[in-house]
């Protein structure tokens, strides 16, 4: 089976640092590629996963013009793909799986019975872009996925209709057989500083509770103190941090790294109490949930998106819908086995379990491509 994988033009696959869609295609790639699966991959010339054939429209990743207005970046994802679709008018490729947010979804659908079936895994919030989701209609061809459950409960009707279940992220991590670490006494919250991951309610709980905290993130594109200080101040993340999220960091009991990955990052979130999740958004996948546990760090976190579903309450971690309530379980957390936590990582998020289901998802859309419903019907 020949597959084109697009990646997008924002970030490397890999990312050096932030970059969760990016991160899950070179988790994914190299587990189909092990399976016997050629891969094609759009992505940015400055990629470096191991792929078959490589296909771009920029050198580089275009991460760094997404938030200036829309009349100065409109033409950066319809270069992209162009460069997908010529690609795919070759004939060669079996399916398409797409992580290109609207516009991929949409290209898929505008190629028309002629093309290969096509696969779009949805990682965001499904109630954005009513306009597109509210009337899709994929043509017989084209399915979606998403990346948890309770992700897909929130999908219009239209786009439920081209559902064909869901899919869990994965990390390495899981599968690395990492030993376990000593433990300090601090919670990490790790991601972009924004506020749907609500930076400024744990840095307000550990002041309240009584806990030692460590924020890790961008915010927005700004990577370190240096960056920030002279960050713009309308970028709504810069202005979130300002607002809401500075006044609480003093450097002793909540204390801002910045951006942290690789090795560093592992050590960062395996020596921690718990990861701590304040959700204020229906997080869909949870990246760093799955990294957490695998580090053998438990998770305290908002039961909501994704959470309950990736994290067993008592055991792997404490979840609840009362947010006032997560700076005692912080404390509680210290009762959960990190051993527990590992184990579960290592049977539900490894890539290999991850790519098994996305091979499984393949095999039968090409098979079945010429009778997948419309939403119409």
């Amino acid at each position: 089976m020949k597959i084109l994988v697009n990646a997008g033009p924002w970030l490397p696959v890999p990312p050096l640092g932030y970059g969760g869609i990016e991160n899950i295609v070179a988790t994914l790639v190299p587990e189909l590629r092990r399976l016997g699966v050629e891969v094609v991959m759009a992505t940015v010339g400055d990629s470096t996963l191991a792929v078959d054939e490589k296909i771009q429209a920029f050198p580089h990743g275009q991460f760094k013009l997404l938030q200036r207005p829309y009349n100065q970046v409109c033409g950066v994802v319809p270069a992209h793909q162009l460069a997908v679709t010529r690609r795919l008018a070759e004939g060669d490729i079996d399916l398409l799986h797409d992580h290109v947010e609207a516009a991929g979804l949409m290209t898929a659908a505008a190629l028309g019975p002629g093309a290969p079936p096509a696969l779009h895994t949805l990682h965001w919030d499904l109630q954005k872009h009513p306009e597109l989701y509210g009337s899709f209609d994929g043509g017989g061809r084209v399915a979606v996925n998403g990346v948890s459950a309770d992700q897909l409960t929130h999908a219009p009707a239209a786009l439920r209709a081209h559902a064909v279940g869901h899919v869990h992220l994965a990390t390495p991590l899981a599968a690395a057989g990492l030993p376990p670490a000593e433990k300090q006494g601090y919670a990490v919250v790790l991601g972009r500083i924004t506020p749907g991951k609500a930076q400024d309610l744990a840095a307000r709980l550990a002041h309240e509770h009584g806990f030692d905290l460590i924020l890790a993130g961008p915010v927005g594109p700004y990577h370190d103190a240096g960056a920030l200080a002279a960050a713009d101040p309308q970028n709504p993340d810069v202005a979130f941090w300002r607002e809401k999220v500075a006044p609480h960091v003093d450097g002793v009991r909540v204390r801002w790294v910045g951006t942290v990955v690789g090795e560093a990052r592992d050590a960062l979130v395996a020596g921690a109490r718990v990861g701590l999740f304040p959700l204020r958004w229906n997080e869909p996948g949870g990246t760093a949930i799955v990294e957490s546990l695998a580090l053998g760090t438990p998770v305290v976190g908002t039961a909501r998106g994704c959470l309950p579903e990736l994290v067993e309450h008592g055991r792997t971690g404490l979840h609840t819908t009362d947010e006032d309530e997560l700076g005692e379980l912080v404390h509680q957390a210290v009762s959960i086995d990190p051993a527990e936590c590992r184990a579960e990582a290592a049977r539900r998020f490894t890539p290999a379990v991850m790519a098994a289901a996305y091979l499984d998802l393949y095999e039968n859309l090409v098979a079945e491509s010429a009778t997948l419903a419309p939403a119409a019907s």
